[in-house]
């Protein structure tokens, strides 16, 4: 186990009602607050009406934001920026799901920048401090509500990066799974691949002697997914959506990456597909997250035969070490289209011209990843898998 310092400051308020507990959690020195969020989905829950009466029974004046897009983009961040500029925002709420909160950060940070936020990502700039913000989640999926980091998509260019700092934890982040009944299949099923890849990219690890972490991640996996089954029968289940919700928190919160050498090279591909063609972070990696898995695993087999036998039940039997990881990967590869998500860019109907440019922009000139270091051709021959 690796060394480590954690600090998470965020309020995690969890249940059902959860939502009246915000007039208790934006401090009272506020006067102006940005509420930010997608389109019309909390409106028509009546999220919206009730958000907006406790903040005004606060005596809180509101300006709003709205048309935050999956995979949110510069263009509304720098908008947002200008807005708390001349209004004098002191304090961010963020309603929705993982792109509204990190569109949120993202203006969070630009406010207090001096430059263009954009130089945050690309490391042309530093930061550390931003405006106050807070969360009500209504799709559980990316972790941002608790987690340190934000990614945004620079359209010019068609750039999908992050950044990364705990000034950008959320000051409280609100949890009602009732929030969650309505959503569609598919954004319930792609948000459960995201934060089931958020375990994995912190499971998959070349450091020893993690014992705690590895239940930890493996009773979180096996947390996710069971009940993604029991959300396949009955989309109206609130206490599935209640573990799927706390679950998707658990994942990118930090605490199941305590003391191990995190991986992320997935990731980094899934954000190049999704800059390039703008399609749902969770379906991509629902297509890369096995391709690669494939491609590595004799990096450390040992790492996936545990995953094979603890996550899946994967008996030994009479099989070898290298059976027994390839049938856990099968079994992975399975509970993705069971959730009715694709595995390959066919399914999807992606182009498969671009695996160079996708590659390129990926490892810029360098590698991604650290279970196994992954260079251009590496992402290339990670993609052929899944034409």
């Amino acid at each position: 186990m690796n060394s480590f310092f954690y600090y998470n400051p965020t309020k995690l308020v969890f249940g059902k009602d959860s939502v009246d507990e915000l007039k208790n959690f934006i401090d009272n020195k506020h006067k102006k607050v940005l509420l930010h969020y997608g389109g019309g989905s909390i409106k028509k829950t009546g999220l919206y009406d009730k958000v907006i009466g406790i903040l005004k029974d606060k005596g809180l004046e509101v300006i709003e934001l709205p048309g935050v897009e999956s995979n949110p983009k510069l263009s509304l961040v720098r908008k947002g920026i200008e807005i708390c500029r001349e209004n004098e925002i002191t304090f961010i709420l963020a309603v929705g799901g993982g792109s509204v909160i990190d569109s949120a950060k993202t203006i969070a940070v630009g406010v207090l920048y001096d430059g263009d936020v954009w130089d945050c990502f690309t490391g042309k700039g530093s930061f550390n401090e931003a405006l106050p913000i807070g969360a009500v989640l209504t799709l559980p999926a990316s972790g941002s509500e608790m987690s340190p980091c934000a990614v945004v998509t620079n359209e010019d260019g068609r750039l999908k990066m992050s950044i990364e700092h705990d000034c950008i934890r959320p000051e409280f982040a609100i949890l009602n799974p009732e929030l969650t009944l309505t959503l569609p299949d598919k954004q319930t099923f792609a948000g459960i691949i995201d934060m089931i890849s958020h375990v994995l990219e912190r499971y998959f690890t070349q450091t020893t002697n993690v014992d705690l972490t590895d239940n930890l991640c493996e009773a979180t996996l096996k947390t996710i997914m069971s009940n993604a089954y029991k959300l396949k029968e009955n989309p109206m289940d609130y206490e599935a959506r209640a573990e799927i919700m706390l679950s998707g928190t658990i994942a990118h919160n930090g605490i199941l990456g305590l003391g191990r050498q995190e991986d992320w090279g997935t990731h980094r591909i899934g954000h190049e597909i999704t800059a390039l063609y703008g399609t749902t972070h969770g379906v991509t990696l629902a297509i890369v997250f096995p391709a690669w898995m494939k491609y590595v695993y004799k990096e450390n087999i040992s790492r996936f035969v545990q995953f094979a036998e603890n996550v899946f039940g994967v008996l030994k039997a009479d099989k070898n070490s290298e059976q027994v990881a390839l049938k856990g990967i099968r079994k992975f590869e399975d509970f993705i289209k069971d959730m009715n998500m694709p595995t390959s860019f066919s399914e999807y109907n992606l182009p498969t011209d671009d695996f160079e440019l996708i590659a390129e922009k990926c490892t810029k000139g360098s590698c991604v990843g650290r279970f196994k270091k992954l260079y251009k051709e590496d992402v290339i021959n990670i993609l052929e898998l899944v034409k």
